[in-house]
């Protein structure tokens, strides 16, 4: 029986990955003049990758990344008003508006009614507190984790303060390595509600064939689903 629902928020709830490639490619135009596209790309993401245990995901370890590949790709030589507008696109990130997927918010409503819900979500601190609360959906939730990663352990961790532990429990989420497969292997179901839009470091293949596992069209595809797999072990 599934009595706790772990939603994640970037891209499952609302609109996130679309800002960063917004940035990117603000970010490839600044330094049109010393790399081409193609390179200037693979250069971010893997100071991305070096970096992430540095600074973590979100915005600002983005940023940094983006000014620490400006200085290598120029080779020490960049324009401070290069670094000058990078730092501006970093902050313009941290202050878009929250953009609501479909059926984010009816999903979350429907499921709260009979269920735990909580918010389960990793990157800035701050930066997730501003959007939950420009969201409006922050006081449909009964719990709000915000996570520096997510791994089994914490999926483990949360469900058991949470909720009647990681069996009971279901995650949802556009990603299949940080949302899906974690959870999974925590001992509770995943359900993969695919974005259209996927951060290369989220790359990850999906685990067909077990049986906690679901793939959904959309949000609005979530409450039928849980219903589904609660009748399933009831019989």
């Amino acid at each position: 029986m599934i009595t706790t629902i772990g939603f994640d928020a970037d891209d499952t709830l609302w609109q996130n990955e679309s800002f960063f490639r917004l940035t990117q490619d603000r970010f490839t135009a600044l330094l049109a003049d010393y790399a081409g596209a193609d390179h200037l790309h693979d250069r971010l993401l893997a100071a991305e990758r070096r970096n992430l245990g540095h600074y973590g995901f979100g915005v600002k370890g983005f940023t940094l990344s983006m000014i620490e590949t400006a200085i290598e790709i120029t080779e020490s030589r960049v324009p401070a008003a290069v670094i000058a507008e990078i730092m501006a696109a970093g902050r313009e990130m941290l202050a878009h508006p929250v953009e609501l997927l479909p059926h984010a918010e009816a999903a979350v409503t429907t499921l709260a009614r009979d269920h735990r819900v909580i918010l389960v979500t990793k990157g800035d601190l701050l930066d997730q507190e501003r959007k939950l609360a420009q969201s409006g959906l922050g006081d449909l939730f009964h719990a709000v984790e915000i996570v520096s990663d997510k791994t089994p352990a914490v999926y483990a961790s949360i469900f058991a303060r949470h909720g009647d532990g990681a069996e009971r429990a279901l995650m949802v989420g556009n990603s299949l390595k940080s949302d899906v497969i974690p959870a999974i292997a925590a001992g509770g179901w995943g359900a993969h509600v695919p974005h259209g839009l996927i951060w290369a470091l989220e790359h990850a293949d999906p685990p067909l064939g077990n049986p906690r596992f679901l793939t959904l069209g959309d949000l609005g595809e979530l409450a039928d689903a849980v219903e589904a797999i609660k009748s399933n072990h009831n019989i």
